[in-house]
């Protein structure tokens, strides 16, 4: 352990300096030496930390949805040089280099914590033995160790004996009972956190490798935890107990407002997203115009989730637009007339019905007939004296009218042409009254 803590001794003073301020300001509230100035010392140096590896956790975030986005490329490449190992690493180098994704980025957060957590742990091991470091000076180191949390001294172990433990002014029973409330708590924070990863934010329809590898952390980690946390001093244990819990807050955040399409979570999300939308008309936050601008990008790429998004929001008369945005259809849309009269738009323009056959060839007769009804029409005034003649002489045979009476054999030709492309029963040219 001391060629460890030599190795990461550049960043003991700082991580001591860090405590000791958030101490100074908690001892004028609960006292110099109590555990509760201590404790929420490392408390607060925990959360500052995590804090600054913000960026990195997102990082982090959009790496392992890379990696699950890859999967089945990768179990392509796996197969097609299954007995080709150095090929098959070439291949997967490439299409790591193709897609900008990197496999070491989804450890970042943990590395990047590393070099704080030894530096805690040379600094709390110090205080069990009563060396100063760092800017812990004699008087702090004495604070230190009179500290207590729950009745167990910041710097005992699970695994020490009595003789230590009531050196350090208490008792074995507490110390035992304590850490092993904190180890597991550690473990049950770190499952839970796993498990929510696997069960709610992992695309479902793809069945690859890396969910039977993430399914296998699920339970070595808290084994990991269990087994190592019983050579952790308290102060460590509070440490990591408390990063674990902010894990597990801040992944639940992500998973709540940005899923893993396809996931469980992107289920329930899109649901929330609709009843807001369609309650609203419109987006309200920039977190939900990225999603829904990802969700009309897709086209028909798009999973079954965001299918029923898009058709809900159809039903309710709207509409995604490209930028995330969401307007009314154009069947409900609202225009502002001269007057500043908010008016709903007329509905689309009915299409009018298809014309049979018959109909489109009898176009051109009806325009002849319409024609020819109106040269009757006006004849019919000049002719209405001599419908009574015509009728009392109606008993005189057919063939003794004058030749100058018969009607043209043209003008017959020319009807027999017009009816001809008619059908039986359609409409008929009128006829115009016969001449006497």
């Amino acid at each position: 352990m001391d060629t460890i803590a030599s190795l990461f001794s550049f960043i003991t003073t700082p991580v001591s300096w860090v405590i000791v301020q958030f101490h100074s300001v908690y001892g004028k509230i609960f006292g110099p030496d109590t555990g509760w100035a201590w404790g929420l010392s490392i408390v607060s140096l925990v959360i500052l930390i995590r804090i600054c590896l913000i960026p990195l956790f997102v990082k982090q975030i959009k790496a392992t949805r890379a990696m699950q986005t890859l999967q089945p490329e990768m179990k392509k490449i796996q197969e097609r040089y299954k007995n080709d190992k150095q090929r098959q690493s070439e291949e997967m180098m490439k299409l790591y280099k193709e897609s900008g994704t990197n496999p070491l980025s989804s450890c970042l957060p943990i590395l990047a914590q590393s070099p704080f957590f030894f530096a805690l742990y040379h600094v709390l091991n110090g205080i069990a033995t009563g060396t100063t470091i760092g800017v812990i000076n004699e008087s702090l180191l004495a604070s230190a160790r009179n500290a207590h949390i729950f009745g167990a001294p910041l710097a005992a172990k699970f695994t020490d004996g009595s003789a230590k433990v009531e050196a350090l002014g208490a008792s074995l029973t507490d110390v035992r009972v304590v850490t092993a409330i904190m180890i597991v708590l550690m473990s049950a924070s770190q499952f839970y956190t796993q498990r929510q990863l696997m069960t709610k934010n992992v695309d479902t329809t793809v069945k690859t490798p890396f969910m039977q590898q993430q399914k296998m952390l699920m339970y070595v980690f808290p084994v990991m935890f269990a087994v190592f946390g019983i050579n952790f001093p308290v102060g460590v244990l509070v440490y990591w107990l408390t990063t674990n819990v902010w894990t597990m807050g801040q992944q639940m955040y992500v998973i709540r407002n940005n899923p893993t399409p396809g996931s469980k979570a992107q289920a329930a999300y899109l649901e929330r997203l609709t009843k807001h939308v369609t309650d609203h008309g419109k987006t309200r936050r920039r977190s939900e115009k990225t999603i829904i601008k990802a969700i009309v990008a897709k086209g028909r790429d798009r999973n079954e989730f965001e299918r029923g998004f898009i058709n809900a929001l159809t039903k309710s008369g709207l509409v995604a637009q490209a930028d995330g945005t969401v307007v009314k259809g154009e069947a409900q849309a609202a225009t502002l007339t001269e007057d500043g009269v908010a008016t709903t738009a007329a509905a689309k323009r009915q299409q009018p019905k298809r014309q049979t056959k018959a109909q489109r060839q009898s176009g051109g007769t009806k325009a002849a007939g319409d024609s020819l009804s109106d040269a009757s029409d006006s004849s019919d005034s000049s002719d209405s004296s001599q419908k009574t003649t015509s009728l009392e002489k109606s008993d005189e045979p057919q063939d003794a009218k004058p030749a100058a009476q018969q009607p043209p054999k043209g003008g017959s030709n020319g009807r027999s042409r017009a009816q001809s492309g008619q059908r039986k029963g359609g409409p008929q040219r009128p006829k115009s009254p016969s001449k006497k």
